[in-house]
C-alpha cells in the first residue's frame, strides 16, 4: 500500500479580519500535491495563490480544514516541531530572491543548514552550487549577480537540505525569458532529481506549462484542475 500524499489540503478555508469585517480569502479548497511532481497555481492577483502557499508551507494555518504533510496536520505540531519542519522539510523560493546582502553566495545557501544545526554545511552548499552551475560565484556577494543568477542561488538555498516540499512564489516574475526558462528547468529537476513536491504560484503561461498539474483559482475557490504538461 502507498502512504499518504506528500502534501494535502482538505476542505481548507482561510478568513482574515479586514476593515471591521471578515474576508474569506480561500473557501473549501481540497488539493493533493504529489512527490516528484510540479503543481502550478494560476489565477488573477487576489485569487488566493499566496495565501494557499503560506498554508502549504506551514507559515500560516487554515481557519477551517486541514493541511497535512505526509498525513500529519500542521495544526497538530507545536512551535518547535513547526520550526524544524520549515527548516528541514520545506524549501522556499521567492520572486524577490530574498538573499541576505551581507553574506556571500555560499553563506546564503549554508544558512538554512546552520540554523538547523547541521554539520558539513559548506560542502552541501558547494554541491548545490555545482548543481545550479554557479560554483565559481561561491564567494561573490549578491549585488554582483544578475537576477537570473540570484534566483539560481535562491533555488540552491531552497534545496540545500533536500526538502520534501518546495514552495515557489512567482519564481520567474522578475526575470527575462532566458533566465526564466533556466529557473523553470531547475524547478522541474527539483521534482525529478530530488523527488520534491513542487508547488508554484505563477501568472506566467510558460511557467504553468512545465507543471504536471495546473490548479486554477478564482475568488478563493478551485475553478479547475488540469493534469498533464502543456
Amino acid at each position: 500500500m502507498s502512504g499518504p500524499p506528500r502534501l494535502e489540503l482538505r476542505r481548507v478555508s482561510k478568513t482574515y479580519q479586514g476593515n471591521g469585517q471578515l474576508v474569506e480569502v480561500l473557501h473549501d479548497v481540497s488539493l493533493v500535491i504529489e512527490a516528484a511532481k510540479v503543481t502550478a497555481l494560476v489565477g488573477r492577483s487576489g485569487c488566493g495563490k499566496t495565501t494557499l502557499l503560506n498554508l502549504a508551507g506551514a507559515m500560516d494555518f487554515p481557519t477551517r480544514g486541514e493541511v497535512l504533510l505526509d498525513g500529519r496536520a500542521t495544526t497538530a505540531l507545536n512551535d518547535a516541531q513547526l520550526t524544524m519542519v520549515r527548516r528541514k522539510r520545506i524549501g522556499f523560493v521567492f520572486q524577490s530572491f530574498q538573499l541576505l546582502p551581507t553574506l556571500t553566495v555560499k553563506e546564503n545557501i549554508e544558512l538554512p543548514l546552520m540554523l538547523a544545526g547541521e554539520r558539513n554545511s559548506s560542502q552541501a552548499a558547494l554541491e548545490r552550487l555545482r548543481w545550479v552551475e554557479l560554483e565559481e560565484k561561491a564567494n561573490a556577494m549578491p549585488y554582483q549577480l544578475s537576477g537570473g543568477q540570484m534566483q539560481r542561488v535562491a533555488i540552491a538555498r531552497a534545496l540545500v537540505h533536500s526538502p520534501d516540499v518546495v514552495i515557489a512564489d512567482e519564481p520567474t516574475g522578475n526575470l527575462d525569458t532566458a533566465s526564466g526558462d533556466q529557473i523553470l528547468a531547475l524547478l522541474r529537476a527539483c521534482a525529478e532529481r530530488f523527488g520534491s513536491a513542487v508547488l508554484m504560484a505563477t501568472h506566467s503561461a510558460e511557467a504553468a506549462a512545465i507543471a504536471d498539474t495546473r490548479v486554477r483559482l478564482r475568488d478563493g475557490r478551485i475553478a479547475s484542475i488540469e493534469h498533464g504538461r502543456s
